[in-house]
């Protein structure tokens, strides 16, 4: 199979300790399929395998681990971008010495070279300086092919995802964000960033006629949209989370779960979250997704109600 003009491949490599798995993983957050640590001689396969499997934006990651890796790794990178037919980009993640000895006394881990040394039953480095300059000058061979090189001394790990998808032109992704109701009584939501208690308005549950539905149904929202706090809750919390969803993105969260609870999770939070999709959708972009942890869960037993896919835009889980 011939190269794809569509393929992109990000070659990530960099000094141990200069934050290529965080780069890496910030290129998976944005759908590329990562392979790291292969043989340079098996990379070629490696990506055409992804292309006949219809993937085609990959991140490489080439370490210093196995120096008879490197040692072919130039020539691997230089095959993967000949006549132009792939995007080929280059990463290379740097650091200063002293970050980098600061970086591994904290993790207690030994430098991989001297690991490497281990294995081969060589005499032993006698500082973990002494591995990164010995590490500086085997990847000086990669480096100088580095389309960009990140300097990650003063970065933490959000500032470098940021710097990663900026400069290696990689479009960013949309924060997913889910608009949960759930009831106290069954427990807060463990994976909830966000928890709003919606129990100071009305309760449908002591309505007769209104018992059995859920939010979902007209006469338990109109019932709750009548409590006098409900305009002006609603009203802040579109304020709120309109203010704090771009800042979210900013920091490169790929996801953001608002859970909304009342007692049991049926009528109020319910008629909420649908309230707070539906002004939310009218001014900011999403993708925004509705679940109903609680609400349904007597009815789905009875299969009064289908069930929806969980993660379907607007739908209930």
């Amino acid at each position: 199979m011939n190269p794809s003009r569509n393929t992109k491949v990000v070659v990530v490599t960099g000094l141990s300790g200069a934050g290529k798995t965080t780069a890496i993983e910030a290129l998976e957050d944005r759908g590329y399929h990562a392979i790291e640590n292969l043989p340079p001689a098996t990379t070629e396969n490696a990506i055409v395998a992804c292309e006949q499997a219809g993937v085609t934006e990959i991140a490489l990651g080439l370490s210093s681990t196995v120096r008879s890796f490197l040692d072919g790794a130039s020539f691997a990178i230089k095959s993967l971008s000949r006549d132009g037919l792939r995007d080929v980009r280059v990463l290379f993640l740097d650091a200063s010495d002293e970050m980098l000895v600061r970086r591994f006394s904290e993790t207690r881990r030994p430098h991989p070279i001297e690991a490497e040394a281990h294995r081969a039953h060589a005499p032993h480095l006698s500082s973990v300086l002494e591995g990164i300059e010995l590490e500086r000058l085997r990847m000086s061979s990669l480096r100088s092919l580095a389309d960009v090189v990140i300097d990650t001394s003063k970065l933490n790990v959000h500032e470098l995802k940021r710097r990663v998808i900026t400069l290696t032109s990689v479009e960013p992704a949309r924060m997913s964000t889910r608009l949960m109701s759930f009831g106290f009584k069954l427990g807060v939501p463990a994976d909830a960033d966000l928890v709003f208690d919606v129990r100071f308005l009305k309760n449908p549950y002591f309505v007769p006629e209104l018992r059995d539905l859920t939010g979902h149904d007209a006469g338990v929202a109109e019932y709750v949209a009548q409590d006098e706090g409900f305009e002006p809750f609603m009203t802040h919390l579109t304020q709120l989370v309109t203010f704090l969803l771009p800042r979210y993105q900013a920091e490169g969260k790929s996801y953001l779960t608002v859970a909304i609870g009342c007692t049991g999770g049926q009528h109020r939070s319910v008629a909420s979250v649908l309230e707070l999709h539906r002004r939310l959708s009218l001014t900011q972009e999403g993708p925004f997704f509705i679940s109903h942890r609680d609400a349904t869960k007597k009815a789905r037993l009875s299969g009064e109600f289908p069930r929806v896919t969980i993660g379907e835009p607007g739908g209930t889980q």
